[in-house]
Formats: C-alpha cells, structure tokens, sequence
C-alpha cells in the first residue's frame, strides 16, 4: 500500500483517521500499532513477521544490555542487537548482490534463489540500530512496553521511507496520551496534500517521459535532450521524494507527532557540502552520528577526516542500492566533498599566511590586520555576493544533476553511454524523442519551485505554506486549497497506473 494510491486515499487511510479520532487517547497507540501492521502487511504479507519478528528481539535484547552492569557483557548484548539489525539488512539487501558479483567471476551460483527485499528495510533497520546505539550510549533510557516500541518503529507514516526519527526525538510523544488540536491537524493535512500533490501532479507525470526515454537507445539522444532529460529525472527525485516526505509529516501531525524535517530545499545549495545539509537530512544525521563520528570525524587530522569523509560516502552509495552504480556515486559525492574540504582549508590557510605576511611586514603596526581596498569605487559588494551565490548554485546543481545519471541508470555501460551524450556538442535531435507540451510546463513548473526559494518572495511563500497560526479566514482559505489539490490528485490517480515512491527500494 502507498499513500499515492485509491485504497489509502478513499479507503484505509478514512477509516483509520476516524477510528483515530473516536477512540480515548490512552488506546490511539492501539489503534496506531493496528493500523501499521495492516498497512505493510498489504503490501508485504511475506515480511510483516520478520518484520516484528526483529523488532521483539531488539526490544528484549536492549532490555537486557541495559540491566547488565558489567561493561564487557553490555557491549555483548548490544553487538546482539546490532547483528540482529543489520544482518537482516545485509541478507535481504545484499545477498543477491553478492552472489551475482561472484558469478561474474565465475563461481556456479545455479542452486542460489533470488531474496525479495523487504519494503523500507533500510528505513526500520536504521531506526532500529539508533535506538541500540543511544540506549548503549546512556542518551536514551529503554522503552518500559514492548507495545510502545513497535510503534515506535513501525508506524506507518514513516515506516517505508523515513524520516528516520531517533528514539530520543519521539519518545514522549509515544508514551504520552495525545491530545489532537484542530489547527495541527487542519495544517497536517495540508501538508500531506501538498506532498501527495508533488508526487502525483509533478513527479509522475515527469517520471512517465523520463522513463520512456531512458528506456530507448541512448547513443541516439542529442545533447539538448540527454540534458532535458537529466534535468526531468533531477526535479522527479526531488518532488518525490520530499512529497513523501511532507505526507509523512504531515500524517504524523495529524495524529499529534512532530517529526523532523527531512528536505530543505537542496537545489538552491552552494556548495556539494550545502547540498548534503539539505538533502535526506535525517540520513544524513543517522551518518555522521553513527558512522562518521564513531569513524573519528574530523578529530585525527585532516588526511584522516578525508578519508572518513570517503568511506561514509561509499557506504552511502550502497545503502541506496545493491549495484555498483551506487557505490560509484557514491565516491563520486565523496570525491567532491573532499575536494571542497581541500580548497576550504588551502583558502583559509592562504588567508592565515597573507594575514600574517602584511601584519608582520607590511603594517606599521604589528598587530594590525590590514585593510582590503575595494577594486573600484562602483563595485557594489552585495552584487558580487549575489553573482558568487548563484554561481555555486549553478555549479552545484550540474554537478548534482550529472550524479543523478549514475544513481538512475544501474547499467553501467548505459550509464557512460548517457553522460557520453552529456557532454557531445551532437545537437541533432533523435526521431523516436519527443517531449509532450504537458512534460514540458510540468518541467518547468517543477524548476520554478525548485528554486523559489532563492528568491525573497518564494521563502515568505514558503514560511507562510508551512506555518500553523492562521487566522480564521485563513483557515477556510487552507481548507479550500488542500480539497481541490486532493481532488486533483485523486482525479489524476485514476489515469495513471501504479507509481510507488522511488526511495521505497532502498
């Protein structure tokens, strides 16, 4: 089940919504947890017992690394804990991986049957093991119901696609009897609409032209349309990913959880850096807490912090999918990351040097730092600061944007074929190409508010869309908007077939 589809929208998702509402407030966790297990066993019957099955273990095991005072038999129960986890998602995940890599080199695999993967494995794993790794850290103290805890793990807003949530964000809003307050829940269903919108009237009818492409012979697209066609997939990815991002918030709202942002806005990054503050935040976080700082961070020398830098990248790559077209770009995001490190820290050592050269030798006064003249008495400081943004901007995006062709196509040789045509200067069109006029407003539509951000008017749009203190003709206004988009989208659905969200394979 996606919430993307007729029998979420018109059927489950009422009759929760109103089951919800009706029930006490000590029993909504009950009704919560019911209405999860429906929700992934519709969509995967197969798994809902692995699922719950894993969740148990880690509850009891945790329970037990907790009660146990000495130190070495602690960090036993929580490695237990661990591999629980992260052994389920190494089997689902990457066993087939692993197997097809050594057929290639030349090992019988005949007698090896292919592993489905689990819906949101990656989602409830990672959710899993900050729980295991907050508790061991004495962030966090454990769950006193097992009940409470599988909410906590599987509810079904978050539970296929993040965000991933830490234990220790959400822990009173599970155990706490929620009280449901009118305006939260009128701006909670905004929200959802809005992101249901992104992914239904942006998305998918983006996604239908890229894929048609991207699915014909790639030796024979010109320059201009490989690049119009990276651009479609980039702005797919984006709204639909935050549009399910925002229905998940938005969800959570309603039912009184506040759960953190997880995309702001990435296109408008400056840097490769920038971007990765802004993009899949809450991975981002689960990364560097989990991983990059365990690993050392940035705390044993620079070459060292390069080096982690790559190596969270890499893993990052395969997180996001079973192939090596992700763990190449994977290196490649870490190789620009890097990069930007280096210049930053050659920039600001040049600085350093240069300070100390004119202070020493060239200022009357040793301590004084020297005074930059403006290059011309015209130069205006906020034109050049706006002409620096928008070309990092710009860089950014292209560098992003080429990314994406190795995160889409999982062919390699496909892959070098399309950034072939990148990068051609054939501009000759292919015969079988042809872009409709609904993809190409749609496109720009998408751009448009890719960016709106960057502008001062798209940020007061932005904070006005997002905030929760309307006034009561603003209320009916709200109320208004969120029912013709939630028409349109459902009117949409009926002409479009199945299009489950893209982060729901990782």
């Amino acid at each position: 089940m996606v919430f993307s589809s007729h029998i979420f929208l018109l059927y489950f998702l009422p009759l929760f919504l109103l089951a919800y509402f009706l029930v006490p407030a000590r029993w909504r966790n009950g009704v919560l947890l019911a209405g999860s297990v429906i929700f992934y066993a519709w969509g995967a019957p197969d798994f809902i017992a692995v699922l719950l099955a894993a969740t148990v273990a880690t509850f009891y095991l945790v329970r037990l690394m907790d009660k146990t005072p000495a130190a070495g038999k602690k960090k036993l129960w929580c490695a237990m804990a661990l591999a629980v986890n992260l052994g389920l998602l190494a089997y689902f995940k990457y066993a087939n991986f692993f197997v097809d890599n050594l057929a290639a080199l030349g090992v019988d695999t005949t007698g090896w049957v292919k592993v489905l993967l689990p819906i949101g494995i990656s989602f409830f794993t990672f959710q899993s093991v900050t729980y295991v790794v907050d508790t061991y850290r004495g962030v966090n103290k454990p769950m006193e119901r097992l009940t409470d805890y599988v909410v906590y793990i599987i509810m079904f807003p978050q539970l296929i696609a993040g965000p991933i949530v830490r234990y220790n964000e959400i822990a009173d809003q599970v155990t706490a009897q929620r009280r449901l307050r009118w305006d939260e829940c009128l701006q909670g269903f905004y929200r959802f609409v809005i992101g249901l919108a992104k992914k239904v009237l942006i998305a998918d009818v983006i996604g239908q032209t890229v894929d048609t492409v991207l699915g014909g012979d790639l030796a024979a697209l010109g320059m201009g349309e490989a690049w119009i066609t990276l651009a479609a997939y980039t702005m797919q990815l984006y709204f639909d990913f935050s549009g399910y991002s925002d229905m998940a918030i938005g969800l959570g709202r309603i039912m009184g959880f506040k759960f953190p942002e997880n995309s702001d806005n990435p296109y408008v990054s400056t840097s490769v850096t920038e971007f990765w503050r802004r993009w899949h935040i809450t991975l981002g976080t689960f990364m560097r807490n989990y991983l990059y700082i365990p690993l050392g961070g940035n705390r044993k020398g620079v070459w060292r912090t390069y080096f982690n830098l790559w190596v969270v990248f890499l893993l990052s790559g395969l997180w996001h999918g079973a192939g090596w077209n992700f763990v190449l770009w994977g290196a490649y995001h870490g190789f620009f990351l890097v990069l930007e490190r280096i210049l930053t820290h050659s920039s600001v050592s040049k600085a350093a040097v240069d300070s100390t050269r004119s202070s020493t030798f060239g200022s009357p006064n040793l301590g004084e730092q020297p005074r930059i003249q403006p290059a011309s008495a015209h130069s205006s400081p906020k034109l050049g600061e706006v002409v620096r943004r928008t070309g990092g901007v710009c860089l950014t995006f292209v560098i992003v944007m080429v990314g994406w062709a190795l995160f889409r196509i999982e062919n390699l040789a496909d892959c070098w074929t399309f950034i072939a045509r990148l990068f051609s200067f054939n501009f000759i069109a292919s015969p079988d190409t042809g872009f409709s006029s609904q993809f190409i407003v749609t496109l720009i539509v998408a751009l448009a508010f890719a960016f709106v951000t960057l502008f001062p008017f798209g940020k007061k749009l932005q904070q006005w869309t997002f905030h929760t203190d309307y006034t009561s003709r603003q209320h009916i206004g709200v109320w208004i908007v969120a029912c013709l988009l939630l028409f349109f989208c459902i009117g949409a659905l009926t002409a479009t077939d199945f299009s489950p969200f893209i982060y729901f394979r990782f």
